[in-house]
């Protein structure tokens, strides 16, 4: 019996790890998962420190503008976000991938909106693709809610 492509409502033999070796599809999914949720979780925490980089240099001007908030404020408020999305990404990939995705096509407006970051929006722009694929790839390997039926 076969289990690369076992349902979400079924159950594999095999451990997580041992699956994604024997199954190719199986093991990106797992590798999109892991780093879907590891990747926002740490830069959302390094809004705080801003020990990779000073966040506040990618704020486009405009949208500092009509923020409330100072550009600092701005930027926790943006690592709060991604942490909740790492979060989310790994309790529920199946439908938190489409909002890490959502989330990183407003990243990539925000930097073509100004001059100097068109690479790293290119570079985003690979990272919602791969957001994309994960839910993809969730819809199969991650079960749906369900409602309860009214008793």
């Amino acid at each position: 019996m076969a289990t690369s492509n076992t349902p979400v409502t079924g159950r594999a033999a095999t451990s997580p790890l041992q699956r994604a070796r024997t199954d190719p599809v199986y093991g990106a999914y797992l590798l999109l998962r892991t780093g879907f949720t590891v990747l926002p979780i740490v830069m959302g925490l390094d809004k705080f420190t801003n020990v990779l980089t000073d966040w506040e240099g990618y704020l486009a001007p405009w949208i500092a503008d009509i923020s409330p908030f100072t550009a600092h404020q701005t930027m926790l408020i943006v690592g709060i976000i991604e942490i909740v999305a790492g979060v989310a990404v790994a309790i529920k990939p199946r439908y938190a991938a489409y909002v890490v995705a959502l989330w990183l096509a407003g990243i990539i407006v925000n930097l073509v909106s100004y001059p100097g970051f068109y690479d790293i929006a290119l570079r985003d722009f690979g990272l919602l693709v791969g957001a994309l694929t994960l839910a993809r790839l969730a819809s199969v390997y991650d079960a749906p809610w369900h409602r309860r039926a009214a008793e």
